[in-house]
């Protein structure tokens, strides 16, 4: 399966946000963007519009873990719906198999979800699902397999999780129930969608 590996750290100096969890490398380094000179002249120059817009996109995929043509593919669905396409994006991106297992507090990163569903760690109404792009419909509950309920690393998870509106979670049994696809004013991400439909549509 596809996915990032580069370097974290250098992506979140880059977009300025912390967009693959805690790090304290880039707490330390937060103010200075990645590169040997820094803040240049010429990296403090105005951006162009496309620039702007181009750095919003790929906050976003590196923030869902999403690579190009996964991203292409959910957009021009988005833009297929009914609704606002920016929104409906972002509500498909939340919809994903490996956004609602890390949503759910499964595991601490967007990454380590992924990697549970891969290694079929993961149910969808009770059957195993190892694709980490699947897409959860209202009223599918997502859990951990029995044979991986006792894991070190999902316990370690669940004990700091939070909690969304759109995800019910059952403490008991490990399991939670996807509601529906988030309200734009729930999802807390710090995108601009717009500006990835601006994108899109030149």
């Amino acid at each position: 399966m596809a996915r990032y590996i580069g370097p974290k750290t250098k992506i979140a100096r880059k977009f300025g946000v912390a967009i693959f969890g805690d790090d304290k490398n880039f707490e330390k380094r937060k103010n200075q963007p990645p590169g040997q000179h820094g803040l240049n002249k010429r990296r403090g120059a105005k951006k162009s519009e496309y620039a702007v817009q181009l750095n919003e996109k790929q906050k976003a995929k590196y923030t869902y873990g999403i690579l190009e043509k996964q991203f292409a593919n959910l957009f021009e669905k988005a833009s297929r719906a009914s609704g606002v396409t920016g929104e409906i994006l972002l509500q498909l991106c939340e919809s994903r198999l490996d956004n609602v297992t890390y949503r759910m507090g499964f595991a601490k990163t967007r990454a380590g979800a992924r990697q549970l569903v891969s290694h079929r760690h993961i149910t969808v109404n009770g059957e195993l699902v190892n694709i980490p792009s699947y897409l959860l419909k209202a009223g599918d509950v997502v859990a951990v397999r029995q044979k991986s309920k006792s894991l070190e690393v999902v316990a370690d998870a669940l004990a700091s999780k939070s909690n969304y509106e759109w995800l019910q979670f059952n403490d008991e049994k490990k399991e939670g129930t996807f509601l529906s696809a988030p309200e734009r004013i729930q999802i807390p991400e710090d995108i601009k969608e717009q500006l990835i439909v601006e994108l899109y549509n030149k």
